[in-house]
């Protein structure tokens, strides 16, 4: 493993960009792209594996606190990418052939600003800093974009129930977290992931999320492999299949893609305790889930 090292580090921009770039450099058939930019600037990165037509998308970090997520998202890229090349067969799965018939496309981090202020603290976004501190006093836990924005209720999912139900709990202005904003897709970060679903008509998708060991798959008229993607992930990681708590339904990432574009889609909360997951959590929790990231790409 390349990257052993950075596994046992915070992944800040700095991190992730090198260790993406080391990835490219080493796997010359791994496709890096930019879907856009944060509101600071910072880059959304993609990485596609394998064919164009159809393909799979795992994304996460779209709360700045759940960014242990990263870690678990670059470990499996650099695995897929090793399986890919040597055509090995990790947990039964023939990892080329799998995606020379559907590609996999692996977004790190979609809220690169929040993962920076969570880690770095409000200097890490000038701009918005005396927003940022008077908003919170405990950057660490901070999930929102850079302006108190909550990317996962910025989707148009059932956005003005979403809206009534912020209100009803006192949320009505950016906050450190579940501030969906005044419309869907006024942030450039969901802008970027919306425009990457509709121009790439993903098979299907999986929001990684903390903490919880749980899986969210269904929203409304939930497609039939919704519900079997859910199952089989929450089968193969020892977690259960569950129903988000209602401020937490609608807005999402898996709701729109479920609403709106009949997508199966699936949102993953890794680990449990308190987020920020700790980094000691890091390699049981991906041993934990591995098998499951490896068997969806086949679902």
């Amino acid at each position: 493993m390349i990257y052993i090292n950075t596994y046992n580090a915070e992944p800040d921009s700095y991190l992730r960009e090198t260790a993406v770039k080391n990835l490219c450099e080493k796997f010359n058939f791994l496709r890096l792209s930019v879907i856009g930019r944060s509101l600071c600037g910072r880059k959304i990165q993609a990485l596609t594996i394998g064919s164009r037509k159809s393909p799979i998308l795992y994304a996460a970090a779209f709360h700045g606190s759940e960014w242990l997520n990263i870690l678990f998202m670059l470990r499996f890229a650099e695995e897929v990418c090793e399986s890919y090349s040597q055509k090995t067969k990790p947990e039964g799965v023939d990892v080329f052939k799998a995606l020379q018939r559907r590609g996999l496309v692996i977004i790190p981090c979609v809220n690169p600003d929040g993962v920076e202020i969570a880690l770095r603290g409000s200097g890490s976004c000038p701009r918005y800093k005396a927003l940022i501190d008077s908003l919170s006093k405990n950057p660490g836990k901070w999930q929102a974009n850079a302006r108190g924005i909550d990317l996962n209720h910025n989707f148009n999912a059932g956005f003005r129930e979403l809206k009534r139900l912020e209100r009803e709990a006192g949320i009505v202005s950016p906050a450190p977290t579940r501030y969906g904003g005044e419309r869907p897709f006024s942030e450039p970060e969901t802008v970027a992931l919306r425009n990457l679903c509709l121009r790439s008509r993903f098979h299907s998708a999986a929001a990684f999320h903390s903490q919880g060991r749980e899986v969210y798959c269904t929203y409304g008229r939930t497609p039939e492999k919704s519900v079997l993607l859910g199952e089989t992930f929450a089968a193969l990681a020892d977690y259960r299949v569950s129903v988000p708590e209602k401020l937490a339904t609608g807005g999402g990432f898996k709701d729109w893609m479920i609403g709106f574009l009949n997508t199966p889609a699936i949102t993953v909360e890794t680990g449990l305790g308190e987020n920020p997951l700790p980094l000691r959590s890091y390699p049981p929790e991906y041993e934990r889930i591995r098998s499951a990231l490896f068997r969806c790409i086949l679902v």
